[in-house]
């Protein structure tokens, strides 16, 4: 039966990403959203919006019954879960089936049979495919019928399997419900924590102990299955760049793999998808090792947020495969001889601080434009306007690029990314520039260990410094030139004077911007200029722009360069140093107190500061303050007021964007006050407690 009309069970660049599709194939497209997100792109972008009331997920995208019933109101006849939330939920695909809605994914029965981690690697292993060693934990708190009743059996259990090992959710995935145990000292703490941020993230706390394996390659495998018993694979992906366990960076094929090795895989991926007897699009994960043996992770049933990279290698739409393999259409001869066509890299800008240990960054994005260009893809689910907040994932934008070769998709992506605007929002932007020019990444030699082996805050400075591109100082004079032509411009007295009214030259103007924990000191003055700045010649100047002129330039005290000329705007600023010319864009934002430029350049970006001329009292915190890093939940308190505590003691753990944040002790001392329990609802820079000596 053809699907008429398609709700989409998801949000962001999800939702955006199928309703692209489903509309070119003809098919009308309904979106659920929470109340965050009413004003999200992918919500206009349907044909038709029904609200789920509140924000929370547990309230909304993961209430398997208000999406159903809006399916019902809408007159739809097919559900695509996208990726995440309900995507890998067997009783909301079995709910669909008996609702008489198509669930756009495998049947209920291989959800089930694949949720289950630690079945699913039992089924994977009597069918031949290799897997790693394991044991599951249960995660209710009575476990009394399970097989691990006590501490010390589950300190058993891993000695059993040998350290390091991980601690993983059996019902999720994307990185959540994980932690590393290297030994039995800190097990309890990492099972613990996995618990908790599994539950939260998926509605269950179960997890399961797993035999890890230093720096491996993470390679997964494409598989799609028909109702007809057809399986096929679309070959490899490489996903080793990771943080917190969730991917960064992808690419399509891996660098590591030749042709026998990707027979190999593809015939194990095969194997496991037969198994469980797999209908849709699906991914099959590995890990790979030096040697190149490799074993089972897991089965995701469901669409991977990475198969672009597979889409633009073989030429492939797998949404509309999707849509069409539940429509009851054969497996086609373009998917089960699909070959490979060059390569494909994948970049997830996420909003978040890298410098401060990968904090989900919140906010409104005044300005996000990515330039797409020849090979280059941008699957966005947030556009400038967009407000970033702290109740869903913190992924703003998926940037791919293909070329004819890995070194050419590497350029693209890289060029592409390294002039986006992204401005109000902090982001991981620089760190992918960064970790695109390193070496060994550019050498394709990648595991799970990169980001371990090389350091992030460095990574993202290199990233926004770039081989042969502007400092931050420079992006800093631009932003002044920028914010005087702004006040010209509102100016009126300034604006009215007669061209070619000249001034007595005045002393230097001076501000002062910082960006990260660096201050930058801009010191200008023009020489010869008139009024409004421009040179001799007395042009009119209206608006705030000036025609040019010449101009005597410190940075942090030194000269930006021996001959300095500039024509500025409020919005842009054309600047020549010593006969180099380069044209910087600046966005400025009123952010409280203070003043923001955004200010991208070629190659290079920075969100710069203003230092106000004098101190804002309400910016210095009291002394032993601990403030919420982002907006969140208070989870745990784990001191009592009046305690003593030591330097890194974990106080209080912030749950944000489907993570959980813990925050310590800055040094010894007593837990003087508390101002956060658990359960409440915190802002950014709110007081949690305080550390007095």
């Amino acid at each position: 039966m053809p699907i008429r009309k398609l709700l989409i069970a998801n949000r962001g660049e999800s939702a955006a990403r199928v309703m692209r599709t489903a509309h070119a194939m003809g098919i009308s497209t309904v979106a659920v959203f929470a109340d965050p997100d009413a004003g999200a792109p992918f919500v206009s972008l349907a044909d038709e919006a029904v609200r789920l009331p509140g924000a929370a997920p547990r309230d909304t995208y993961l209430r398997g019954d208000l999406i159903i019933a809006a399916a019902q109101v809408t007159g739809a006849d097919a559900v695509h879960p996208g990726y995440g939330f309900l995507s890998e939920n067997a009783a909301f695909a079995r709910d669909c089936g008996r609702a008489g809605l198509v669930f756009v994914g495998p049947g209920p029965d291989a959800i089930e049979a694949m949720g289950a981690k630690p079945a699913a690697k039992a089924l994977m292993a009597s069918a031949g495919v290799p897997v790693l060693p394991g044991v599951v934990v249960p995660g209710a708190a009575d476990t009394a019928d399970a097989g691990l009743a006590s501490d010390h059996d589950l300190a058993a259990a891993a000695e059993r399997i040998g350290f390091p090992l991980l601690v993983k959710a059996a019902h999720g995935g994307g990185g959540r419900g994980m932690r590393l145990a290297r030994s039995a000292a800190g097990l309890a703490d990492a099972v613990a924590g996995a618990r908790r941020e599994a539950a939260a993230a998926f509605g269950d706390g179960t997890v399961f102990l797993e035999r890890f394996i230093e720096d491996p390659r993470h390679v997964e495998v494409q598989i799609l299955g028909d109702s007809h018993g057809g399986v096929t694979h679309l070959f490899e992906r490489e996903c080793s760049i990771q943080r917190r366990y969730q991917k960064i960076i992808e690419e399509a094929p891996s660098p590591a793999v030749g042709e026998q090795l990707r027979a190999e895989l593809g015939a194990a991926a095969v194997t496991a998808a037969k198994a469980i007897g797999y209908v849709n699009a699906g991914t099959v994960e590995f890990v790979l090792d030096g040697s190149g043996s490799f074993w089972f992770l897991e089965v995701n049933t469901r669409l991977q947020v990475e198969h672009p990279v597979t889409e633009l290698v073989t030429g492939l739409d797998l949404v509309e495969l999707q849509l069409r393999i539940a429509e009851g259409e054969p497996l086609p001869a373009e998917a089960v001889g699909a070959r490979l066509h060059g390569h494909a890299i994948e970049a997830r800008l996420y909003a978040e601080d890298v410098p401060a240990g990968f904090l989900p960054a919140t906010g409104t994005l005044h300005r996000f434009a990515i330039p797409a260009g020849e090979g280059v893809r941008i699957d966005a689910g947030y556009t400038g306007g967009s407000v970033v907040g702290p109740h869903y994932d913190a992924m703003l934008a998926k940037v791919i690029a293909h070329g004819r070769t890995r070194p050419e998709a590497l350029r693209r992506l890289s060029r592409a990314l390294s002039r986006a605007q992204v401005h109000g929002v902090t982001t991981n932007r620089d760190l992918l520039t960064g970790i695109l020019a390193e070496p060994e990444f550019a050498a394709g030699h990648t595991d799970t260990g990169y980001l371990s082996r090389h350091d992030p805050v460095l990574l993202t400075r290199a990233g926004l410094a770039g081989a042969g591109q502007p400092g931050t100082g420079a992006l800093a004079v631009a932003a002044a030139l920028a914010r005087q032509a702004g006040h010209r411009a509102a100016a009126p007295v300034l604006r009215s004077l007669p061209a070619g009214w000249r001034n007595v030259p005045s002393a230097p103007q001076q501000v002062s911007y910082t960006s990260g924990d660096e201050r930058w000191d801009v010191a200008y003055r023009w020489r010869g200029s008139d009024a409004r700045g421009g040179d001799s010649r007395g042009s009119d100047a209206r608006g705030g722009a000036w025609p040019g002129g010449d101009l005597e330039v410190t940075v942090n005290g030194e000269p930006l360069g021996s001959s300095v000329r500039a024509t500025a705007t409020p919005d842009a600023v054309d600047l020549t140093v010593d006969q180099l010319r380069r044209v910087y864009h600046v966005h400025q934002v009123r952010s409280g107190p203070r003043t923001v430029a955004y200010v991208d350049g070629p190659g290079s970006s920075a969100a710069l500061t203003e230092v106000p001329r004098f101190a804002d009292p309400d910016a210095v915190a009291d002394t032993g303050s601990l403030r919420a890093p982002m907006p969140g939940t208070v989870v745990r308190v784990l001191a009592e007021a009046g305690a003593p505590v030591s330097a890194g003691q974990p106080l209080i753990v912030l749950e944000a964007m489907k993570m959980e944040h813990t925050i310590t002790a800055p040094a010894d001392g007593i837990l003087t006050g508390l101002q956060a329990g658990a359960g409440e609802q915190v802002a950014a820079g709110q007081v949690l407690a305080v550390v007095g000596p």
